[in-house]
C-alpha cells in the first residue's frame, strides 16, 4: 500500500479524535452530538454508565420544564387552613410526608405549606390550634420554568418544595426539590417507602398492592395468576409501557381485563413503581 495513501476517515480513534476536536475548537454542533461524544467515552471506558446516565440526567433538566415532573393538582395530599392541629394527625400517619399544601377552598387556591415538624412542635401545646397560624408561605413558580433554573432557586432559598400554578395563577400541582433531582440520579427512596424491601410485591389491602416495576413479567403471572407473559417484553414495567406506547408519568393509569394499574414512581427514563388495583 502506498506510504502517500490518506488514513481512512472511517477509523474509530480518528473519529473520536475529530469529535472532540469538534468540542474544543467550538464548532457548531446540537445536544446530541455532545450525548454521541459522551457515549463513546462510555464505550472507550472514560465514563462508567452511571455518570453517564446521571450527565445525561443533567443535560435532560436543562431542557425540561416544571410541567414536564410536577405533581397534579388532583393528586396533591392537602390540608385545609381552618382544621385544627389535632385532626391533621391521620393524615401525617398515612402519606408520611414532611411537607403539606394549605388550601383555602379548593386545590385550585393554596395559601401556605405545613411542615410535619411544626405540626408536631406546636400541637403539644395547642392541640386545637388551625393549621393557619402554623403553617409557612409558599414558594410559587409558574409550570413553564425550567427545571435547573428552579433547582437552583430551591437550594438559594432553602425551599423543599413549590407550588406551581398555570397562567391564569391558579395551582397546577407542586415540585419537590427530590423530584428534581430524581430526574439527575434516579428514584431515591426513604425510610418511609413501603416496598423497600427485597420483594416485588407489598400488599396494601385485600386488593392492593404495590409493585416494583422490574418485577419481571413470568413472576408477576405466577403471583397473581394472570397471562401476560409474551416476547415483547421482560418486566411489567414494560408491560405497561407497551401498553400505553409512551413512557408514562406518575399518576397514569391502565386497565386491563380486571387489573388496573397507576403508576407511582416514574422519571423519564424508565418506571419505578406501581399500584395495582384488583377489582
Amino acid at each position: 500500500m502506498s506510504d502517500d495513501q490518506p488514513p481512512s476517515r472511517h477509523s474509530p480513534q480518528k473519529s473520536w479524535v475529530e469529535k472532540i476536536s469538534h468540542l474544543l475548537t467550538g464548532e457548531p454542533q446540537d445536544l446530541e452530538d455532545l450525548l454521541d461524544i459522551l457515549r463513546e467515552a462510555r464505550e472507550n471506558r472514560l465514563l462508567d454508565t452511571d455518570a453517564l446516565s446521571m450527565i445525561e440526567g443533567v443535560l435532560q433538566v436543562s431542557q425540561m420544564r416544571v410541567r414536564d415532573i410536577m405533581i397534579p393538582r388532583v393528586q396533591m395530599v392537602v390540608v385545609p387552613r381552618e382544621a385544627e392541629l389535632e385532626t391533621i394527625f391521620p393524615l401525617l400517619i398515612e402519606f408520611c410526608h414532611s411537607r403539606y399544601p394549605v388550601i383555602e377552598g379548593d386545590r385550585s387556591n393554596v395559601v401556605g405549606i405545613l411542615l410535619a415538624k411544626d405540626l408536631l412542635a406546636r400541637v403539644l401545646q395547642n392541640k386545637s390550634l388551625p393549621v393557619e397560624q402554623v403553617m409557612r408561605p409558599a414558594y410559587v413558580v409558574p409550570e413553564s420554568k425550567r427545571l435547573n433554573v428552579l433547582l437552583k432557586e430551591l437550594r438559594t432559598n432553602g425551599n423543599h418544595m413549590a407550588i406551581v400554578v398555570d397562567e391564569y395563577g391558579q395551582t397546577a400541582g407542586l415540585v419537590t426539590i427530590e423530584d428534581l433531582l430524581e430526574q439527575i440520579v434516579g428514584e431515591i427512596e426513604d425510610e418511609h417507602d413501603e416496598h423497600e424491601d427485597e420483594s416485588y410485591v407489598f400488599q396494601r389491602n385485600d386488593h392492593e398492592y404495590m409493585v416494583k416495576a422490574l418485577m419481571p413479567i413470568e413472576e408477576f403471572d405466577e403471583h397473581f395468576f394472570t397471562q401476560l407473559t409474551t416476547d415483547e417484553y421482560d418486566t411489567i414495567g414494560g408491560f405497561i409501557v407497551s401498553q400505553l406506547e409512551h413512557m408514562p408519568k406518575k399518576g397514569e393509569s391502565l386497565i386491563v381485563d380486571n387489573l388496573r394499574f397507576e403508576v407511582v414512581k416514574a422519571d423519564n427514563r424508565r418506571l419505578h413503581l406501581i399500584k395495582l388495583k384488583i377489582q
